[in-house]
């Protein structure tokens, strides 16, 4: 198949829908750790049952290039359940593959257990390169793709990673995720459009937070704003102190817009604006993509008519009854990421190449069509993502305006 045809591929395959501790900040969508034990309970149906981390390493596919799957399946039980649903929705988007007579199968997916640390990224891309592997799909979070990323270049294999971390991300260690760059220019762009002309954010000052808080910083210049402030905590109770300091640049009108990506604390300033007297018609409050789905968001409301940029949900409800109903378990938010990429890796285009997975096919300019949506890989392992704006109202989220880059 011609090189040119690589953003139709995937779509040609099914994907043309767009689509207990501290939290841990991944693809933009959290890990809150609250996952009951019924995300992995056995499947209802008995072909496709659920993978569990029993041995080194699991296998399914049938194609003749190798490519490993690494996801946390043991240790912290939030973590692996996450990976477990990961691991899930990758067997489910390759027995849509073989069930579709129009699809070349190419790929056979080695699943290895990473425990959820360094160490154990490290060991299993180690052994995946070992075992031929020509990609390596994860790890999960940012440090397990550092890891497994310098491991995979010296070996010289691409990884596709899912951390959102920026940092992760070097050349032949690509983010499938939604990067705080992406996020703040696509609400920027949306701000702006809308006249807005004042903007500020308030930023944790966790190293996630600092990562939003750069992205603003650039983005906004980019998009031809000069924030009027910006602020760092380090606690959400100092949310009406913040307020109080933004409060005399709101009366003049120097700030009409106010960035809260923090999901944890985004109610609290509501809270604080609302008992300083600035009404939502005074700041137009933005979150980010850790917003999409959070009931206390929702239930805020102060947080009514904010707006925050997301990836279009419909990739998720167009897997969720088939996944619902072979595992038992509604599928995790992050489950789409995987879903793409197993959909990725079977590409002709990019698995029948010679080499592989090149980077000039996996940099293609014209991106590719997945579960999520249009995105594309950066030369320096960073991604752009299609993304939606939704809106804070009763009964849950709207999209106003549809996913673009």
């Amino acid at each position: 198949m011609a090189g040119d045809g690589i953003a139709r591929v995937l779509g040609a395959v099914g994907l043309l829908v767009l689509a207990g501790c501290s939290p841990i900040h991944i693809a933009s969508r959290t890990i809150d750790f609250g996952l009951g034990p019924s995300q992995q309970q056995a499947a209802a149906n008995p072909a496709l049952t659920p993978l569990t981390p029993t041995g080194p390493s699991q296998q399914f596919g049938r194609g003749p290039v190798q490519v490993s799957l690494l996801l946390p399946l043991s240790g912290d039980p939030g973590l692996a359940a996450v990976g477990q649903s990961m691991a899930n929705a990758s067997q489910l988007a390759m027995a849509f593959i073989e069930a579709n007579p129009n699809i070349a199968e190419n790929t056979t997916i080695t699943l290895r257990d990473t425990g959820g640390s360094v160490a154990g990224a490290t060991a299993a891309t180690s052994a995946a390169i070992a075992a031929g592997a020509k990609l390596i799909l994860g790890p999960l979070q940012g440090d397990a793709v550092m890891a497994a990323g310098a491991v995979a270049r010296s070996a010289g294999v691409p990884l596709i990673g899912f951390s959102n971390n920026p940092a992760a991300a070097v050349p032949g260690v690509y983010l499938l995720s939604v990067l705080p760059d992406m996020e703040m220019k696509r609400a920027l762009d949306a701000v702006k459009a809308g006249g807005r002309r004042g903007v500020a954010g308030a930023f944790p000052g966790s190293a996630f937070g600092q990562a939003q808080q750069a992205a603003f910083r650039q983005q906004a210049m980019l998009a031809g704003f000069a924030p009027s402030a910006v602020y760092t905590f380090s606690s959400p109770a100092e949310a009406a102190q913040i307020v109080a300091q933004a409060k005399p640049l709101i009366d003049k009108g120097m700030i009409d817009t106010l960035f809260l990506p923090d999901r944890a604390s985004a109610p609290g300033f509501a809270a604080a604006l609302t008992q300083a007297g600035v009404s939502p018609t005074d700041v137009q409050i933005v979150g980010s993509a850790d917003w999409q789905g959070d009931t206390t968001i929702l239930a805020t409301p102060g947080l009514a008519g904010a707006i925050y940029p997301a990836v279009d949900p419909a990739g998720l409800t167009a897997i969720r009854a088939d996944y619902q109903a072979r595992f038992g378990a509604a599928p995790h938010a992050l489950a789409t990421l995987a879903y793409t990429a197993t959909i990725l890796a079977n590409v002709n285009t990019l698995s029948l190449a010679n080499p592989p997975y090149g980077a000039a096919l996996l940099t293609s300019p014209t991106g590719f069509n997945g579960r999520d949506g249009v995105f594309r890989f950066r030369a320096d392992g960073r991604s752009d993502y299609a993304l939606a704006i939704m809106r804070v109202a009763p009964g849950g989220a709207v999209q106003v305006e549809g996913a673009k880059l």
